[in-house]
């Protein structure tokens, strides 16, 4: 077992870089377990244009590697492993990887969530080149073509609308005639020209070689086949957040997705923060969980500090006096 730190950062995307960030520049010197698919899902993402600060717009895992050489050059310090067991039962909390333990005072739980995907050798080979799971990411880039969208959730139907913006037309595929979504988004997608519906219809191939060119269609009900057109595929079936190693431990919802306090990151076990996708269904987005990264660090921080005694060297302090200012 090694030293007790003070702080322990598990996971490697935009909310994990971010909290390292602030943690280091705190003289928390975190230890960050960024797990082997460091990055997150930026890292199956070509260009990004919506994070501020990328004017010319950036590949997502050259933003990734630039938020994590900023953290280390501040002090923290890296494991490319994976998490295989935690301890929150009691402080110091356990974080082990393989047989190897950590300990620490805090630990900030940034593990993102994963899309849900169809599987396809054809759709994996074509990410970031037409196949993308997040329509405000990459829904600009596809000005006037013809987008299909996989679905039949309120998620679907959401994108789908998004997307008219920027295609000439939005095709949903989804394998019943019915859909999941709640009716008001089904009349409100039936409502728009832009958007046709592709039932009951599965996609069994991505076409295109350096980028996507169409789908094959496969009819659910008779198996008949057939090839169309495509500028870009949306796949909207649902995100999965990467919680099985804390939902024993920690207070999440009925999609796994872990529960934080209000206005906070403290989860139900005091000095256990969560930040980023892992506690976020609704936005999703780099710049979002950079920032819950930047609030987890100072909560940490903030709860290090109350328990040395002297909260009030903490960066972000409970300051009473702040709600009775005049403003």
């Amino acid at each position: 077992m090694s030293e007790t730190r003070e702080l322990i950062i598990i996971g490697g995307g935009p909310a994990g870089y971010t909290a390292a960030l602030y943690a280091a520049r705190a003289n928390l010197q975190p230890l960050v377990i960024e797990g082997f698919n460091w990055g997150g899902q930026l890292m199956v993402t070509s260009d990004v244009e919506n994070y501020p600060g990328y004017p010319d717009g950036v590949m997502g895992p050259e933003m990734m590697a630039e938020f994590r050489r900023q953290a280390e050059r501040f002090g923290a310090e890296f494991v490319t492993d994976d998490v295989t067991r935690v301890d929150f039962s009691e402080r110091p909390f356990g974080v082990f990887v393989d047989g190897e333990e950590h300990r620490a005072k805090s630990v900030i739980v940034a593990t993102g969530a994963t899309a849900r995907w169809l599987g396809l050798d054809s759709e994996d080979r074509l990410k970031g080149r037409g196949v993308s799971a997040c329509a405000t990411c990459d829904g600009a880039f596809f000005k006037d073509k013809h987008i299909y969208v996989v679905g039949g959730g309120d998620s679907a139907f959401e994108e789908a609308l998004f997307l008219t913006r920027f295609g000439y037309k939005v095709s949903l595929v989804h394998r019943r005639d019915e859909f999941r979504a709640s009716q008001i988004m089904v009349d409100r997608a039936r409502a728009n020209d832009k958007i046709e519906f592709v039932t009951p219809f599965a996609v069994d191939e991505v076409l295109g070689e350096q980028s996507i060119s169409g789908l094959v269609l496969r009819n659910t009900e008779t198996d008949e086949t057939r090839e169309v057109e495509a500028g870009a595929l949306f796949v909207a079936i649902g995100h999965d957040p990467n919680t099985a190693l804390f939902v024993d431990q920690l207070d999440h919802d009925e999609n796994g997705y872990l529960v934080t306090h209000a206005h906070s990151t403290a989860t139900n076990v005091p000095g256990v923060f969560a930040a980023g996708d892992v506690q976020d269904h609704v936005y999703r987005q780099a710049v979002t969980a950079a920032g819950s990264g930047c609030m987890a660090a100072l909560d940490a921080e903030r709860f290090l500090a109350e328990l040395e005694g002297h909260e009030g060297t903490a960066l972000i302090a409970p300051r009473p006096e702040a709600e009775t200012a005049e403003v």
